[in-house]
């Protein structure tokens, strides 16, 4: 279910203006393109703000939607870890492994056009949503037959039902993908935001309460579909013009040549997060599978939080000052500053109190899985930098050098993956995918987008406040943990120290937030 129960992946679930409001930033009316229509707009829409105020608003609206709907998945996280076992987690981890490459793939790149394109969207929309919809058909038809044999390659054959079930919201976001899109490359995050707070309340009841029930791992699944549903509906319904399938040829064409390479950038990317679970998965037991999944979407915590709230808005913002390359620099500069700032204290609080936080909130089977929780925490933080360079790399047009790059990562993390499982379980995993990402991979990226003619001299100027903040977080730990014994104390006494410690550090760069003018000192 997220940071705390296994989460499939959503692309259809986010924040945006409320339901009862009209859409305040629209598409330019032109005449209706192929299978797109125009909501009737009862009001003429206001003056077009600048893209900076756009991008600050959507921000803003993005992380609360963010930050408000993971706090609510971390409680009813909670609630299902107590309610389910550590097998449980790892049934459902081979279904969202599955479902996420399915994502990945599912519109061929497509929704990436979407936002990047400079035309109207109203002219391609209508194909886009085609695309989507019958690649996904064609991708959900082979998972119903293969899963039976990758349930068995995978030892867990009773997982037959939850993989199938879940995968099908491959279906549904074949058809919430071009309007929820739509709503990112406009920058309506509040209209989103009651979109994931619908979906949310959907999933969270009906998977505790099928959980409750005894269910088991299914409950997950029938949660996060029905989610699903929800979700898509509500797209539908308050993207700002109304979307429905069409065709066009030389669209297509246009189309699937833009994005198919950023669909196999994706897959590689997405294969990167999953091939832990399936080689974790292929060399131990559900139980196992089930504890690293769990501290895995611990570790992503930062990156659930702040980075998806910022990559919301990043990608637009970025692609619109593509052309001007010391403005995207301090874009990018303040956009790393910012996103390191918050989420570093969140990584270092993670890897100094894993065992504590394991066992005052989750219960005893959970406590093991610290071992592994201390080095995803670093690639937690890592993977938000490579995020931001993905999307940079992307509005820079670097579509095909990103498939190098990804298939690198690929390469390297297998490579260490395969050695780390085998020498020390899933502590080793963790250590080698830390490894691998924070010395390999990141540097390869950044030598990449210095090559394209980007500066990241005042990003990594930006960080350094953060950085120093980190470093007496972790000093600071030490002490709390040779003074106190309490799972409880620590985690209390830990953060109270740790807020007293970074805080003044970091204070400084309240300038670099949207709306504020000047640098941080």
């Amino acid at each position: 279910m997220s940071a705390d129960a296994p989460q499939a992946p959503q692309r259809s679930s986010a924040p945006t203006e409320g339901p009862l409001d009209p859409p305040t930033e629209r598409v330019h009316p032109l005449p209706p393109a192929a299978g797109l229509t125009e909501v009737p707009d009862p009001a003429p829409a206001p003056a077009a703000a600048g893209v900076g105020g756009k991008v600050g608003r959507g921000l803003a609206w993005s992380m609360l939607n963010t930050v408000v709907l993971r706090l609510g998945i971390f409680l009813s996280g909670i609630i299902m870890a107590r309610l389910l076992t550590t097998a449980d987690y790892g049934v459902f981890a081979l279904a969202v492994t599955a479902l996420t490459v399915l994502q990945a793939f599912n519109e061929l790149g497509v929704s990436l056009a979407l936002v990047r394109w400079e035309r109207d969207v109203r002219e391609f929309a209508g194909t886009a949503m085609t695309i989507a919809i019958a690649n996904s058909a064609l991708l959900y038809a082979a998972v119903w037959a293969l899963t039976p044999k990758y349930c068995e390659l995978m030892g867990s054959p009773e997982a037959v039902t939850v993989v199938r079930v879940l995968c099908a919201a491959v279906l549904v976001d074949g058809i919430a993908v071009v309007p929820a899109t739509i709503l990112n490359r406009e920058f309506l995050q509040r209209t989103r935001f009651f979109c994931d707070a619908a979906s949310f309340v959907v999933v969270t009841g009906l998977t505790i309460t099928l959980g409750a029930s005894g269910a088991g791992a299914i409950s997950f699944s029938v949660g996060q579909l029905s989610g699903s549903i929800v979700s898509m509906t509500c797209y539908l319904l308050l993207c700002p013009v109304r979307v429905r399938p069409g065709w066009d040829r030389a669209t297509a064409r246009e189309l699937i040549r833009f994005g198919l390479p950023l669909a196999a950038a994706s897959v590689l990317t997405l294969s990167v997060t999953q091939i832990d679970k399936i080689i974790v998965g292929g060399f131990t037991d559900a139980a196992a599978l089930g504890l690293y999944l769990m501290v895995f979407n611990q570790s992503s915590l930062p990156l659930q939080i702040f980075s998806e709230a910022g990559r919301r808005v990043s990608l637009a913002g970025f692609a619109r000052m593509a052309d001007n390359k010391p403005q995207l620099e301090l874009a990018v500069a303040r956009g790393v500053g910012l996103m390191v700032a918050a989420a570093l204290p969140v990584c270092a609080l993670l890897a100094c109190y894993s065992a504590p936080m394991l066992h005052a909130v989750y219960g005893d089977q959970w406590v093991p899985g610290a071992q592994a929780l201390r080095f995803l925490a670093i690639l937690g933080l890592a993977r938000i930098l490579l995020f931001i360079g993905y999307d940079l790399l992307v509005a820079l047009d670097g579509n095909r050098v990103l498939i190098w790059l990804q298939g690198l990562w690929l390469v390297v993390t297998v490579g260490g993956l395969f050695a780390g499982v085998l020498l020390d379980g899933i502590r080793g995993a963790a250590i080698a995918q830390a490894a691998v990402t924070a010395l390999i991979v990141l540097p390869v990226f950044g030598a990449v987008v210095v090559r394209r003619g980007i500066r990241l001299a005042p990003a990594l100027r930006a960080c350094g406040r953060p950085v120093l903040g980190g470093a007496l977080v972790v000093a600071s730990s030490f002490l709390v943990r040779a003074v106190f014994e309490n799972s409880w104390l620590q985690l209390l006494v830990g953060g109270l120290v740790a807020v007293v410690v970074y805080l003044p550090v970091v204070y400084p760069m309240r300038s670099m937030l949207p709306g504020r003018s000047g640098a941080a000192a």
